[in-house]
């Protein structure tokens, strides 16, 4: 299907140009959301027409943008979220929870810019569209409780920081078992066995013999 872009789209062309697309992203995304027009001569003389127009509403949402841009850049939120040990998440994190921490700011799920759901604990980084020329950055920290996400925050690897921990709780069992092992067989030594003066126990016996002869 070939479209005529009303605005700049990324991957696809700046506003004016006439390019091909797949019909069902024509007819489902660009033309529904008046990003743009059949390719048709008449729709081609019309954009003509309102170029002048569309180019100046396009710098005024454009401009707008910007200043919202700047108020939402480096925006900080937090997820709570169950997890295992190694940091993967029981579920995942989607473009919709995010939008809805960011709804009081304007945000909607279309602006967010994910291309797959966030699975795991820590801090990332998420781009935020609020025009096809403004894109904004936002941080979302996912975390298995408020300390967590703190800690986070502040640059600490929770997980990695968790691992040690079990590691070292390991080592110290592990040394204490042994040192336990060792008390076992501390003490006094047994007595040395001693074996008996063969000599000294055959004396009476040798000495009967000789009365008896």
């Amino acid at each position: 299907m070939e479209v005529i872009l009303l605005e700049r789209i990324e991957k696809l062309g700046n506003m004016g140009d006439v390019v091909n697309v797949k019909p069902g992203f024509g007819r489902n995304f660009l033309l529904p959301q008046e990003k743009a027009l059949r390719a048709t001569k008449a729709n081609l003389a019309r954009f003509e027409a309102e170029r002048e127009y569309l180019e100046q509403r396009n710098a005024e949402n454009r401009d707008k943008a910007a200043t919202d841009g700047e108020k939402l850049d480096g925006t900080k939120v937090v997820l709570i979220r169950k997890a295992g040990d190694t940091g993967n998440l029981y579920g995942s994190v989607s473009a919709r929870d995010i939008a809805e921490m960011l709804e009081d700011k304007g945000v909607k799920r279309n602006m967010i810019v994910l291309e797959q759901p966030i699975k795991a604990l820590g801090l990332h980084g998420v781009k935020i569209k609020l025009h096809p020329e403004v894109i904004v950055s936002v941080e979302v920290n996912v975390a298995r409780s408020e300390d967590e996400a703190e800690r986070q925050a502040k640059g600490e690897d929770v997980i990695a920081a968790a691992m040690a921990e079990e590691k070292a709780d390991i080592a110290e069992a592990n040394a204490e078992r042994a040192a336990n092992a060792v008390s076992m067989f501390e003490g006094d030594a047994p007595e040395e066995f001693t074996a008996p003066d063969t000599d000294a126990d055959d004396a009476p016996a040798e000495a009967a013999k000789g009365e008896e002869e």
